[in-house]
């Protein structure tokens, strides 16, 4: 900053009287007034720099603050977007695995179904066998194993099984005295309630007045069979699954 001259004549020592006061020309106060206007105006322009700096600061920070604003604006709108685009995805990827999941297993158990559908016809044949029914008879026997047995069939099959009973008692008692040593018969007899018609024929034995039983139907053994062979089978039709 420019330092002001020193207004009018220097004042004299204390004591002394005051001189009167020079005549200044006009050409001394326009030099004066000048330097003046000077200082002022370089005051000014100072401040007004200072001012400008500041807003100019100001303004940037303001700038980046409303930048940084919107892009963490536009950065949590993304992941937001993105995060709902990735559950849909992996929603609809996994309704996609569980539907064709669930048409493998639809598809494998209607060739099941169709396995056991083909079987049926050959096995409602072999129950009209009457050493294949004796050996359900005899098996159902050495499940119970007391002294008086029920033979429940099909009304059809009556004749049928009642011609195996006496095949199945020896063979009943054969058997034990083979295996254990022991001496046992079994009296069979024909239960008066008959099996459905429907099924595929069989035997259905009991005793103590029908408080125990044993289903030898073809139906059940066909039955377990398909569940107990279902891995061979799956296996065997479907080895890539």
């Amino acid at each position: 900053h420019q330092s002001l001259p020193p207004f009018g004549p220097a004042l004299p020592s204390p004591g002394l009287p005051f001189p009167e006061p020079a005549a200044m020309d006009s050409t001394e106060a326009q030099n004066q007034i000048a330097q003046m206007i000077s200082f002022i105006a370089s005051e000014a322009q100072d401040r007004a720099s200072e001012i400008q700096k500041k807003g100019e600061e100001e303004f940037s920070i303001e700038v980046h603050r409303l930048i940084t604003e919107q892009k963490e604006k536009i950065r949590g709108s993304f992941e937001k977007q993105a995060k709902t685009v990735e559950t849909q995805y992996a929603i609809a990827k996994s309704m996609a695995v569980n539907k064709m999941r669930l048409e493998k297993i639809k598809a494998r158990q209607e060739v099941m179904n169709q396995i056991e559908a083909d079987v049926r016809p050959s096995l409602a044949k072999e129950s009209q066998n009457a050493a294949f029914i004796t050996k359900l008879i005899v098996q159902g026997m050495l499940m119970l194993l007391e002294d008086e047995v029920a033979v429940r069939c099909r009304q059809a099959d009556a004749k049928l099984v009642q011609g195996c009973l006496s095949a199945a008692q020896t063979e009943y008692t054969s058997l034990i005295k083979k295996e254990t040593g022991a001496s046992k018969t079994c009296t069979l007899s024909i239960d008066t309630l008959f099996l459905r018609e429907e099924c595929l024929g069989g035997v259905f034995l009991s005793c103590f007045g029908g408080k125990i039983t044993i289903d030898n139907t073809v139906d059940i053994r066909l039955r377990l069979t398909m569940e107990q062979a279902k891995p061979a089978i799956r296996a065997l039709l479907f080895p890539s699954a």
